[in-house]
């Protein structure tokens, strides 16, 4: 076996071809620190797809409008600007997209004062649900119902439904159940990919053997406000591969505690990695800088040959140093968050999904567009790295990035369990308040795992 020295990294890793990548997934292009308008897609046009589709609507689209209200801003809204002048050229119909960085705010505010956008992207099943309590959002024709049955799975479905009712057809998507490494460092040095957990920990320990100076993992959950989400991402990851989906919902659901054993248990095993001194935190310190150290820089190091692995999502791939290559056989890819036990792959993610708040001809006649495959490509074509689609139409090769092909194979798999993230479905107070706040503590001050879920738990809404 040959062991590979920092230097020899280092040199391994310089001088790649370079991709410049942008997102458009749960972090921000803003918090990524990223240039949103880089790689940016191709042209589209009306040639690509069959005007005759429409027909369905009526013969009286030409002129009507449609408003669009998303949190989806210049430059990201390029590609879907790109994809609705096709479908002006064959309908007649104008619309008008309308994104805004205060849209969750905002939403609820038009639809209670009765002036409800046409469509919304919203970005969670939550939001959706919410939106339905109104009485203001309405049922899709039946042909955009059939597509979604057709080219989504069955989780996606029941993420677009609400009380068994469907609702909204879902649009773009995001996967968060990666590790990044190095191709041409772990080729140098003889180690494998992992497939599961157990080999991921042999592997783990194997590089510790190999050269305890070069910490195996290199970790950050700071991200300002909102520091902890990184850590809530490692949970659901282990609870999803560990317990499966059907623990994950009642987990979710508030069926079984937020400090079940079992939750306790997926906890603790983050942590034989998270706080464990000897595994982490490459290039930044000790156990506790994985506060202190953002998610945008946690996976640098690897590039530096300061650390190994790094769990974090697709969009991950915008935070590499300019000059990076991205690729299987590159200085950066990632590999699936490897199965737990008898369990076979998951996928925690998220998306966005299409609702309507009028029923007019036009209005059908953009749902039904957005919930085919043609849109799906389309969007693919004008789109650079960081957006994709769980649509099992959407043709992979039309997608920029490997790690998007990736990611995209992963959810068309009809052997890969596809789970939202939890905290993004759990109330404010606990997803987006107590969990990051506590375990944030978990790993800055060693706070008890016991401790840390006892006070998740006494903060969900009575």
């Amino acid at each position: 076996m040959t062991v590979l020295t920092r230097a020899r990294r280092l040199a391994l890793l310089a001088g790649g071809l370079g991709l410049v990548l942008t997102v458009n997934a749960c972090a921000t292009a803003e918090e990524a620190g990223v240039d949103e308008g880089a790689g940016a897609g191709t042209d589209v046009t009306s040639s690509e797809i069959d005007c005759s589709q429409f027909e369905q609507f009526g013969n009286e689209l030409d002129g009507t409008e449609v408003e669009v209200y998303t949190s989806i801003v210049t430059p990201e809204d390029q590609p879907f600007l790109d994809t609705f002048a096709p479908f002006t050229e064959c309908t007649g119909i104008t619309v008008n997209y309308n994104g805004t960085k205060q849209f969750e705010a905002q939403l609820p505010v038009r639809v209670q004062s009765g002036n409800a956008p046409d469509i919304a992207f919203l970005p969670q099943p939550g939001l959706l649900a919410q939106m339905v309590s109104t009485g203001e959002v309405v049922a899709p024709p039946q042909a955009v119902a059939d597509n979604v049955e057709q080219d989504w799975s069955e989780a996606w479905r029941e993420y677009g439904s609400v009380d068994g009712t469907f609702y909204a057809a879902p649009l773009g998507a995001n996967t968060k159940s990666f590790v990044w490494y190095s191709p041409k460092a772990f080729t140098e040095a003889g180690y494998e990919v992992p497939k599961t957990w157990d080999e991921m920990i042999a592997l783990t320990e194997r590089m510790v053997a190999d050269d305890p100076a070069v910490k195996p993992w290199c970790a950050g959950i700071n991200s300002g406000e909102a520091t902890g989400w990184p850590a809530t991402d490692w949970l659901e990851d282990v609870v999803l591969h560990e317990y499966g989906p059907d623990v994950y919902d009642q987990w979710i659901a508030h069926e079984i505690p937020f400090n079940d054993p079992r939750i306790v248990a997926a906890l603790d095993r983050v942590g034989t990695i998270l706080r464990d001194p000897a595994y982490v935190n490459g290039g930044f310190g000790d156990v506790s800088s994985i506060a202190t150290t953002t998610f945008q820089d946690a996976g640098v190091p690897i590039t530096q040959g300061n650390c190994w692995l790094h769990r974090q999502a697709s969009f991950y791939q915008a935070n590499w140093p300019s000059g990076t290559e991205v690729a299987e056989d590159g200085d950066v890819f990632a590999f699936p968050f490897p199965t737990i036990g008898s369990n076979g792959p998951s996928v925690v993610g998220g998306g966005e999904f299409v609702a309507a708040f009028d029923d007019r001809p036009e209005v059908q006649a953009l749902q039904y567009y957005l919930s085919t495959s043609d849109w799906v490509n389309l969007k693919a074509k004008a789109s650079g790295p960081g957006w994709l689609s769980a649509n099992t139409g959407l043709d992979v090769s039309n997608l920029t990035s490997p790690i998007d092909r990736l990611a995209a194979e992963q959810l068309q798999d009809e052997g890969t369990v596809f789970r939202f993230d939890a905290s993004d479905l759990m109330p404010a107070a606990i997803g987006s308040a107590a969990e990051w706040k506590e375990l944030t503590a978990w790993i800055a001050s060693g706070q008890p795992t016991q401790t840390t879920l006892d006070n998740i738990e006494a903060a969900w809404p009575k």
